[in-house]
Parts: structure tokens; C-alpha cells; sequence
């Protein structure tokens, strides 16, 4: 199970499309084996089953409101940057939870980057997505219903890493193997399979792989023909829908790599990297 945070955002639907894998949409519903989970306070302000029948755009609204409700809410950087996206995903040859078991790994991964705190009646809406195989997204505004920030842990990736193994041992799902990106144990020659996935891995490193810059590049294409009045309305759309093929293309690598490297019987720590991402305007 690797565990992944992606670049903060200013609104919710780049993340939510990213972790739908298309577009948000008004039109689509998402089912609850999609959004497996979210913020506890949300049913005592809804009628029973409400949250069933809303569209994709309903719950980037939800995520969204916030920001709007609280306009001089600002992180410690002075940015309004409030929406954060944390990706986890499975080993290659892992299981498929069931969707309670998606949800228990949903709230113990937020529980664990500070978006939900046990008794806490003002914390922060976030929303958990498993619409790709082996995948799950977690989405929160760090805006509180206070108005109020959310700072998260200054040791996030650790603490999300050591919950990851935890998780692990009692859903007895695999853990991925250390080497992906990472040096041979000390006294030991690498392997071809490992030679391979080091090559694997430096090409789909967010930080400063090529595959990420770009990815980067047709981000920001795309939003600055969303902000020509003459590039057409489908320029930008078309743009998008490419970055989101690079990252499947780039978690498609990361896959083949744990692959490569996977030994019977080890169970090492996991790398958690920080993952960049696509960005996107609001859904109404």
C-alpha cells in the first residue's frame, strides 16, 4: 500500500476528476461504493440517503463551500490553498477490500493526516473516492466549519507511511517492496529486475522525473487556453484529459516497478512521495 500527497489546491474538482479518472460531471451520480466515505458531521445536516443521489459536481460543491463561506481563511503560507488530495494505492497483486473495509482505510488514513479527530464538531469536510481498481482518494478542505485552519502534522508522510503498515497487518493486505526508487540493502549486488524498476522509478518521480515535468507543462497549457477567449472551449478539456492519460501512464510504471521488485516473504517500509496534480476549475 503506498500512500501519496499531492500538491495542494484552490478547488476540489482537479482532485475529484483525478480520482474519478474523468471529468467532473453534474450528470453523474456518484454511488456509495464510490464515495466510500467523508466527514461524520455531513448526515446530521441531511435526510437519510441524501448523499446517495448526488452528482459528482454536488460533492466538489460540498468539498468546495468552505472557501466560500470563510473568504479571508488562509493557511500559514497567507495562500488559499485548502483543498488536499492524498492518494493511496494497493500492491499489484493485492486483494480488493470490500467496500466497509475501503471505508475503515478511508477514516484511519484521515484520522491519520489530522482531517478527522474523534469528538471534533467543527473539523474539516473531506470525502473518500474509490472509482479505480486498487486505488483510493482522499480529498479534505482544511477550512474548518469554524473558519478556522487546519494545520497538518509536520510529520504527515511519516505518519501516513507507519498507518499504511498498520493497515496492512490487520486487512493482511502486501506490502510493497522498499526498493522502487530507493538504495539496495547494504552488502547486496542489484538484480536486473531491480536495475529495471530504479529506471522505472527515476522516469515517473514526481519530483523530478520527466514524465511529471510533462505533465506539468500540459496542466498549465491547459489552463492557460481555458483563458484564451480564442482557443475554444474544448482546447482546455482536451489538455486536461491528456494529463490525467500521462498519470495513468506514470501509476501504470509505478505498478510494473513494485512488480520488479516484489520479493515472497519481505515486508519492508514504503516510500510515501509527494505526487503533483492536475489542476481544475470549479464544477458548478
Amino acid at each position: 500500500m503506498i500512500p501519496r500527497v499531492n500538491e495542494p489546491s484552490g478547488a476540489p474538482s482537479g482532485p475529484l476528476g483525478e480520482a474519478l479518472g474523468r471529468v467532473v460531471s453534474a450528470e453523474e451520480v456518484l454511488a456509495k461504493d464510490t464515495v466510500v466515505a467523508y466527514w461524520p458531521a455531513l448526515d446530521a445536516y441531511l435526510l437519510d440517503g441524501e448523499t446517495s443521489a448526488w452528482t459528482a459536481a454536488q460533492w466538489a460543491e460540498h468539498l468546495e463551500d468552505p472557501l466560500l463561506e470563510h473568504p479571508f481563511a488562509a493557511g500559514p503560507a497567507g495562500d488559499r490553498m485548502a483543498v488536499v488530495h492524498l492518494d493511496v494505492r494497493l500492491h499489484p497483486d493485492d486483494r480488493r477490500p470490500n467496500g466497509a473495509e475501503w471505508s475503515e482505510i478511508a477514516h484511519r488514513f484521515a484520522r491519520a493526516a489530522g482531517f478527522e479527530n474523534p469528538g471534533d464538531t467543527a473539523g474539516c469536510r473531506w470525502i473518500a473516492v474509490q472509482a479505480q481498481p486498487g486505488r483510493l482518494d482522499v480529498i479534505a478542505n482544511l477550512i474548518r466549519l469554524d473558519g478556522s485552519w487546519q494545520d497538518l502534522p509536520a510529520n504527515l508522510l511519516e505518519r501516513l507511511a507507519a498507518e499504511a503498515r498498520r493497515i496492512e497487518r490487520d486487512l493482511r493486505l502486501i506490502a510493497p517492496a522498499s526498493a522502487v526508487g530507493g538504495e539496495c540493502p547494504v552488502g547486496s549486488v542489484p538484480d536486473a529486475s531491480t536495475q529495471l524498476a530504479g529506471v522505472l522509478a527515476q522516469l515517473t518521480d514526481e519530483r523530478s522525473g520527466p514524465l511529471a515535468a510533462v505533465r506539468g507543462l500540459v496542466e498549465h497549457t491547459a489552463h492557460r487556453a481555458a483563458l484564451q477567449p480564442g482557443a475554444g472551449p474544448d482546447v482546455g478539456h482536451r489538455l486536461e484529459l491528456i494529463a490525467h492519460r500521462l498519470h495513468r501512464i506514470q501509476q501504470d510504471l509505478d505498478a510494473t516497478a513494485s512488480r520488479l521488485t516484489a520479493r515472497p516473504g519481505r515486508v519492508p517500509a514504503v516510500p510515501v512521495v509527494p505526487a503533483a496534480r492536475a489542476t481544475g476549475g470549479h464544477s458548478p
